[in-house]
């Protein structure tokens, strides 16, 4: 082993015994489990609540102006027309192949 790794996995060992501490004291009792928490039961509670969230999400949404929308619409129309031109295109081509294989008349 080459010496900067030695140093390194000895700064790895100090480093992990020095990062134990005692940040929590014994209180005499045992420890809350996460699922001991009191459950909301009430569901319009629940609605409310949900109801708040969306509404405050939807105050963080940034609206495009007219020209960005008008933008991206021409964009999304263009990608569309093109894909139509590709896909249709493959499928004269494959439709041929197959007539052409399989000697239907046409």
């Amino acid at each position: 082993m080459t010496a900067p790794i030695r140093r390194t996995l000895e700064e790895a060992d100090v480093a992990d015994d020095t990062s134990r501490s005692d940040a929590t004291a014994d209180k005499g009792r045992p420890t809350r489990k996460q699922g001991d928490k009191a459950v909301e039961r009430n569901p319009f509670k629940k609605l409310g609540r949900f109801l708040r969230e969306v509404v405050e999400q939807l105050r963080k949404v940034v609206y495009p102006t007219r020209r960005q929308l008008i933008t991206y619409s021409i964009v999304v129309l263009v990608f569309v027309g093109i894909m139509m031109a590709y896909i249709g295109g493959l499928d004269l081509l494959f439709g041929d192949l197959v007539r052409r294989a399989f000697g239907a008349d046409s």
